[in-house]
């Protein structure tokens, strides 16, 4: 009974062993695709094109697929909106700047980029797998989650426009930022 128990255990250990080396080579592999943002995002389209491609050749899976709009809906929000919410906190040094003699201050994402991809492309895989499983395919009339999904879309990018404009932050940048003095020559 004991050689029985040992075994066991030094399978649950070779399991345990394997399973960490998996996740060091995985993180390692993670860490260096880092500043190869390209080439990720690259990754992540043809990911996506291989989920698109599966769900019209089966002609299913239409209730995966609006959940995953709706997850990356929620995921875009979180990588438009700052930090630090200027209608949500306490104003400390943090903030956005509300006025043009305030400092400049940068923009810091409450989604950083690379969590972004990394959640899209985690998000896409997850529900590429779940296309192989029937109980995943709930039938439904697609064109209605389809038209409710653009609605959410819509409303909800028109309430994110409306919060950049009235705290006055983009975003975005592109290329360094430069302090214009004006001065009269």
């Amino acid at each position: 009974m004991e050689a029985a128990g040992g075994g066991a255990a030094s399978n649950v250990a070779s399991l345990v062993k394997w399973r960490n080396d998996f996740s060091r080579a995985f993180q390692y592999y993670l860490d260096r695709s880092t500043p190869h943002s390209v080439q990720r995002w690259l990754g992540t389209l043809a990911a996506t094109a291989i989920y698109m491609l599966r769900v019209y050749y089966v002609q299913g899976f239409y209730v995966v697929s609006y959940a995953l709009g709706i997850y990356i809906l929620n995921l875009l929000i979180g990588f438009l909106s700052p930090k630090v919410d200027p209608e949500l906190e306490v104003l400390d040094g943090a903030s956005l700047p509300t006025k043009e003699s305030d400092e400049f201050k940068p923009f810091i994402r409450r989604l950083p980029e690379f969590k972004f991809w990394y959640s899209i492309t985690k998000a896409f895989c997850i529900a590429f797998l779940m296309t192989f499983f029937s109980m995943f395919d709930v039938p439904v009339f697609w064109p209605i989650l389809l038209c409710y999904w653009i609605v959410l879309f819509i409303l909800t990018m028109k309430r994110q426009i409306m919060h950049m404009i009235k705290y006055k932050y983009v975003p975005f940048s592109v290329g360094k930022q430069l302090k214009h003095n004006h001065l009269p020559p």
